[in-house]
């Protein structure tokens, strides 16, 4: 690994563990992280859900974990440029998607009405909340603690959004834990305090890996054609750029070259970028980062064309037809479930349901509001592989709806 910036996260000088451990005499808190997520079952299941095609509709679509792979390996590529540590992005990478539904954005669509519609009270769902959920309480692998027991660092980085409301939750169950930043306000004006630049670059790096092979995805399933991605002006530079370098190159290899240039000029402008606007703050160390306006940033014109580029997707890829159908019956797969086991608690496995029961029989204090039967009950479906979840749907309601 090159030399760490001093504005880069030395795990050296983490903030250290919910529950203190001795370190690993081979790898740093970081790695530790990161080999910890890789194990964990949350990780592994990753591999059956949706990023936007579900499972069943053809195995060469990206899915979270694919999704989360490409984003740790641009991750890193970047932060090796910018003197960042790597470990702690591809760390916050691999964790960024493990408390997604099954069905994706659609599941936890569905599953944040049926928590709100139950208990108003409710903070609802959010995966990057659920994410830290399953980090800090759900994954069960290690006798002394729930969770995974992550450095404060890496459990930062996969919080990348929380409303104050949630916020105000957290820190009252973690005092100046990852939650602080979202309650407290920077000297300038009205930006919340920001989390480490590793944490920036996994949140934009996933940008970009999302982006990029969506078109891939997009264009795969037949529902995107190259002659309406050359409509969308990131995506043609680079598609002209390819046919001057090779002409009359076509199909596969043509989409693909277009997206490697494409990708590989966001990638080099996020370093220039980033490495101009931290030449200006000059932040001395991580604290400094904390309490600056974001730094990891594409330039001003990327930013443009990044944006163009996620409405061209989002208008005709993420709201096509066939794409909403699917999603509709997503979610009623998952308001379905969610229904069936608020009224009969014994069809989760008994875990789950001991745990229900347990929970709706006394009364429960803020500290635990996260925890109420229907939390439980949101737990267990987010948990849930695409194809899982389906097979559960035909049992307890006696009908298939997507093939597994």
């Amino acid at each position: 690994m090159t030399a760490l910036a001093p504005y880069a996260c030395d795990p050296a000088q983490s903030r250290g563990r919910r529950y203190p451990e001795p370190a690993a005499p081979t790898r740093s808190a970081f790695q530790r992280d990161r080999d910890r997520i890789v194990h964990s079952t949350a990780f592994r299941r990753l591999v059956y859900k949706t990023q936007v095609f579900l499972n069943h509709e053809g195995d060469l679509f990206r899915t979270r974990l694919t999704h989360s792979l490409e984003v740790a390996q641009l991750g890193r590529s970047i932060a090796r440029t910018l003197q960042l540590n790597e470990d702690l992005v591809e760390a916050i990478a691999l964790a960024h998607d493990l408390g997604h539904t099954p069905f994706g954005h659609a599941g936890q669509d569905a599953l944040n009405i049926c928590l709100k519609s139950h208990n108003p009270d409710s903070a609802g769902f959010e995966h990057n909340l659920q994410s830290l959920r399953v980090v800090d309480t759900l994954e069960e692998r290690y006798p002394d603690y729930d969770g995974l027991n992550l450095s404060f660092e890496t459990r930062e980085g996969i919080l990348k959004h929380c409303s104050r409301r949630n916020a105000r939750r957290m820190e009252g169950r973690e005092p100046g834990g990852v939650a602080q930043r979202f309650l407290a306000l920077s000297g300038d004006g009205p930006h919340a305090q920001q989390p480490s630049l590793e944490a920036q670059l996994a949140n934009l790096a996933d940008e970009i890996a999302y982006n990029a092979h969506d078109i891939d995805d997009g264009v795969r399933s037949g529902l995107l054609s190259l002659e309406q991605l050359k409509e969308v002006e990131l995506f043609e530079a680079y598609h002209r750029e390819t046919l001057t370098r090779h002409p009359g190159l076509q199909g596969r290899r043509l989409l693909f070259e277009t997206i490697r240039r494409m990708l590989s000029a966001q990638v080099y402008d996020v370093m220039d970028a980033t490495g101009a606007a931290l030449r200006t703050a000059m932040p001395a160390d991580v604290q400094a980062v904390r309490q600056h306006p974001p730094l990891v940033c594409f330039s001003d014109e990327m930013a443009l064309k990044s944006s163009s580029l996620k409405r061209f997707l989002l208008q005709n890829l993420y709201r096509h037809p066939q794409v909403v159908e699917t999603t509709q019956t997503a979610q009623q797969v998952v308001r379905d479930l969610f229904a069936a086991y608020m009224a009969d608690p014994a069809q989760m496995p008994q875990a789950h349901s001991d745990r229900f029961d347990q929970l709706g029989s006394r009364p429960v204090s803020d500290a635990e509001r996260q925890a109420k039967p229907e939390r439980v009950v949101a737990d267990y479906i987010a948990g849930m592989t695409d194809r899982f979840a389906a097979k559960e749907h035909e049992r307890l309601n006696g009908r298939v709806v997507f093939p597994v």
